[in-house]
């Protein structure tokens, strides 16, 4: 029963050069919205504020039986990183081109909820376009296989 929700959208619009796991500092009812899979990455992406990095825009949905206890659906988020990691990913961030993006949130084995953060750079549209051929020619090998 382990919960995975992916943001597929982050490998068509960015190359991804490195990932990372991170922790999130979440409510109860935020981890019980997650589990019920009231969860978008629409427009998330991530951010360093202070020396610690945050997630903004990452879409919780309300939980329907925590009633004055419910959290925000949107808010910034807390991640949480080795602080060798964090100064390793904020001095890539310092160069031109490169975003921290929301790949995958996830239960652990020990159900804690983690998030995987890709460092990437913006795709132009005619590698999009790359891609979309691949994909299309990739469906067409499997159907074909499939004969």
């Amino acid at each position: 029963m382990a919960k995975e929700f992916n943001n597929r959208q982050a490998y068509f619009n960015y190359s991804i050069e490195d990932k990372y796991l991170a922790g999130v500092v979440l409510l109860g009812s935020e981890v019980k919205s997650i589990r019920a899979g009231k969860v978008s990455f629409n427009d998330s992406f991530c951010l360093f504020f202070k020396g610690e990095l945050w997630i903004r825009g990452l879409y919780i949905g309300e939980y329907s039986h925590a009633h004055a206890n419910n959290h925000e659906s949107v808010h910034d988020r807390k991640l949480l990183l080795k602080k060798k990691e964090i100064r390793k990913l904020e001095h890539t961030l310092d160069q031109k081109g490169y975003t921290l993006i929301p790949l995958k949130l996830f239960f652990n084995d020990k159900q804690f909820v983690k998030i995987e953060i890709g460092l990437g750079k913006g795709k132009k549209n005619h590698d999009k376009r790359e891609s979309i051929k691949k994909r299309e020619h990739e469906i067409e090998i499997r159907s074909f296989l499939k004969r």
